[in-house]
């Protein structure tokens, strides 16, 4: 009786465990920002399309990131990247003056 307790007892704190972490790892996210360079794009298939572009996040500190479209992006445009724990999860294109100052700055 008393190892059935502590076997469910065992299961639920694991099932509450790992809730959390997928809760954590869905809800946290960091925005960086790049521009497009149409050269550094690999087309994996007649409608995907694989860029590597070096970012920056809002207090300047540069990270290269990879994602993938479903098009070509414009080219020189600039992107609001928003990355989860598993990579980029979603982009949009932004002006120059949405930039933070320091990214400004590296462009």
């Amino acid at each position: 009786m008393k190892e059935k307790f502590v076997i469910i007892v065992g299961t639920i704190l694991f099932i509450v465990l790992c809730g959390c972490l997928f809760f954590y790892m869905e809800s946290y996210d960091k925005l960086y920002y790049t521009r497009v360079d149409n050269m550094k794009i690999e087309k994996l298939s007649a409608k995907e399309y694989e860029y590597e572009l070096v970012s920056y996040d809002e207090k300047g500190k540069k990270k290269n990131l990879k994602f993938k479209t479903n098009r070509e992006l414009r080219d020189t445009a600039f992107l609001e990247l928003e990355v989860r724990i598993l990579g980029v999860h979603s982009w949009r294109e932004v002006e120059y003056e949405e930039l933070p100052k320091k990214v400004q700055e590296k462009y």
